[in-house]
């Protein structure tokens, strides 16, 4: 009974499609080959890029820096120096720095930092070719962070020549070459950002004609070159302004007038002769004039350097040169005074011991006479002085 009913209702459900299907309009049969993008395909390789047609300025720019690199990189060099320090319990603690350097002459003679070598006690210099030699210093001079190692070797890369630096403009195009946390052989780009920036050396003295970059640089760069793109050295990568001890796009070079004037000496000498008058000084500035105007104590100038000492046997000794002879307490400060007030160099004027130590270096040598303009007892005077060698510590 039960197959009867179901074979009756498939009977029906039959009898319905059949009746649906006729009822219904007849759909057209395309005649065409379903379209190309309808069909799966392979993804295709993209084509291959072709050379672009040459961009002028910019390949111009691109191939200098390349022959600057090839003709200079040769010759900056990797400088390790080694010492030893002590710990609290005064056990020997090896320490290692790195810089940079150049070859200067075909001697042998290599120009880096002072404080890429300060109190180092062994110095190896490695070149980009691998070898690596150990070097001796020759001279140095702390107070323009210069240095001259010397290693003894054949067939050396070709020296790198000196620019002038004084022939600069701001915006010119530079590289730095160097080392950079022990990355030998390292180039970066940039401009030169501005022009006779003074920099502090590492005696505490101050540095003039530094040259201001952005062009990277960072720990490990210093003592290696700046150059210009016909491949001269500018100066020498010494400083850099960063919170971070990274680059942060200021960095600073010592200018290669500075080299030139400093490194055959540090050659021949071991040192360099600096220019010094023989007297100590404190600024003169507007608030010293206010404490002594507020004391009742008139002044004749409102800024300048006021000699408070002058150093026995000194080239200001022998000019005649006064020094304070008393100190007034004005509130809790004391201010010295009776000494002669220096207000100028050859008429260039000095308002404190940074303008004094960069003209003296910049403008003069020992053995050269200046002209003194010194406010004494409130009247202005000039006075002749010829300029000795600094003494050494």
């Amino acid at each position: 009974m039960r197959k009867s009913w179901l074979g009756f209702a498939i009977a029906v459900m039959l009898v319905i499609a059949a009746s649906l299907a006729c009822s219904l309009p007849a759909l057209p049969v395309s005649t065409t080959a379903p379209t190309p993008a309808l069909l799966a395909t392979p993804t295709a390789a993209p084509p291959q890029v072709t050379s672009l047609p040459p961009a002028g300025p910019a390949n111009e720019l691109e191939a200098q820096v390349e022959t600057v690199y090839d003709r200079a990189a040769p010759a900056v060099v990797n400088i390790t120096s080694r010492s030893v320090a002590y710990d609290f319990f005064m056990r020997p603690v090896p320490q290692e720095g790195t810089g940079s350097g150049f070859i200067y002459d075909a001697d042998g003679h290599i120009v880096t930092n002072y404080h890429v070598v300060e109190n180092s006690e062994s110095i190896s210099v490695a070149l980009p070719n691998g070898e690596v030699y150990d070097a001796e210093v020759v001279g140095t001079d702390p107070s323009n962070d210069l240095a001259v190692l010397h290693i003894e070797a054949q067939g050396l890369p070709d020296p790198i020549p000196l620019g002038d630096s004084d022939q600069l403009r701001v915006g010119q195009f530079v590289l730095a070459i160097g080392s950079p946390f022990r990355q030998q052989g390292t180039l970066t780009l940039g401009v030169i950002s501005a022009l006779g920036r003074v920099i502090e050396s590492p005696d505490g003295r101050f540095i003039g004609e530094a040259i201001q970059t952005d062009a990277a640089v960072n720990p490990g760069n210093s003592g290696g070159p700046l150059l210009d793109l016909q491949g001269r050295v500018i100066g020498l990568n010494s400083q850099i302004i960063s919170p971070s001890r990274a680059n942060a796009g200021i960095g600073f070079a010592v200018s290669a007038n500075t080299i030139r004037r400093v490194v055959p000496q540090l050659i021949a000498h071991g040192h360099y002769p600096h220019p010094w008058i023989g007297i100590s000084t404190v600024s003169f500035d507007a608030n010293s004039v206010q404490l002594l105007r507020n004391a009742g104590i008139d002044t004749p100038v409102d800024e300048g350097l006021l000699v408070v000492e002058v150093v026995e046997n000194s080239p200001a000794a022998e000019a005649g040169i006064h020094g304070a002879t008393q100190e007034v307490l004005v509130g809790n400060t004391r201010v010295p005074v009776g000494g002669d007030i220096l207000v100028a160099v050859n008429d260039t004027p000095v308002t404190s011991f940074k303008d004094l130590t960069v003209y003296l270096e910049t403008e003069t040598q020992v053995g050269d006479t200046v002209d003194l303009t010194i406010i004494r007892d409130g009247e202005e005077m000039t006075v002749p002085l010829t300029l000795a060698g600094r003494p050494t510590r």
